[in-house]
């Protein structure tokens, strides 16, 4: 079903264009119901040339719409409410009978409570995607504010299964969710190029060791998935008695991995909580 009505867009991030550029691809959004606001005007021309949207450093027209995806980052939040209280009447009437203008952010910690706080008016919604979704493989969670009825929410969730899976989420339940999808590509990516460089040390080639370790990554998500494992049964899977996988798990467990993997996430939980 295509999406009907004018989005505004504030910050016009990587996030933010990996959302638009599927609904946009597909048609289930038109180009000119886009209405973007970024902060400077040689942002805003090459991003209007590269999505084909409006795209301006005036923010009244992205405020003024009915639905509106905040993606600024979270310390510029203060910064961008003045605009939006300034709007609000004409997204008041943009908005469907009787129903308050969305407002969806994917500003990382940002609780709903501070987001209806500084946007009062609308309705609110917090979403967190991750960096996946560039590649339509991403996992966002939803948590929703008051006032969002089901009509909405289906709409919101449609935006975001353009570029992966969606959950609807518990609040308290986003800051792990985050640490573990949002934070979580980053120690795969850092695990994925330790690997590499332990192959490189071993003798292969820098481009054929990060190949590799990619592939081995991919692969491995792939079959966990797939054949729905435990990831305990999959380790045990690839370790024989005596052989080189045990050899190598039990260097990692000499060195901690397992409580440093789990304490990353706990400090990245802690972390959303703080920037909220």
């Amino acid at each position: 079903m295509p999406w009907s009505d004018t989005l505004g867009v504030v910050g016009l991030g990587r996030m933010a264009r990996a959302l638009l550029l599927p609904l946009l691809d597909a048609g289930l959004l038109e180009r000119s119901a886009v209405r973007a606001a970024v902060a400077s005007e040689a942002s805003a021309r090459r991003l209007a040339g590269e999505l084909g949207v409006q795209v301006s450093t005036d923010p009244a027209q992205a405020w003024a719409a009915p639905v509106v995806l905040l993606a600024v980052k979270p310390q510029q939040i203060e910064a961008v409410a003045p605009a939006a209280a300034a709007a609000l009447p004409e997204a008041l009437a943009a908005a469907p009978s009787g129903g308050e203008p969305l407002l969806i952010s994917v500003l990382a910690g940002v609780t709903l409570a501070r987001l209806q706080a500084l946007f009062p008016g609308r309705a609110c919604v917090r979403a967190v995607p991750n960096t996946p979704a560039l590649v339509r493989s991403g996992l966002t969670g939803l948590s929703w504010g008051e006032g969002v009825g089901e009509d909405r929410r289906e709409q919101v969730r449609r935006l975001f299964a353009q570029v992966g899976e969606v959950l609807d989420l518990p609040e308290p339940q986003l800051d792990p969710f985050l640490a573990l999808t949002s934070s979580g590509p980053a120690f795969l990516a850092l695990v994925a190029e330790s690997m590499a460089d332990g192959a490189v040390a071993g003798g292969l080639p820098r481009p054929l060791a990060m190949h590799l370790a990619h592939r081995t990554m991919a692969g491995t998500a792939a079959l966990l998935q797939g054949q729905e494992l435990h990831p305990g049964q999959l380790k045990d899977m690839v370790t024989s008695p005596a052989g080189t996988t045990a050899a190598g798990l039990r260097q990692l467990e000499r060195a901690g991995l397992r409580s440093a993997l789990i304490e990353a996430v706990l400090a990245a939980a802690e972390r959303s909580r703080q920037l909220g």
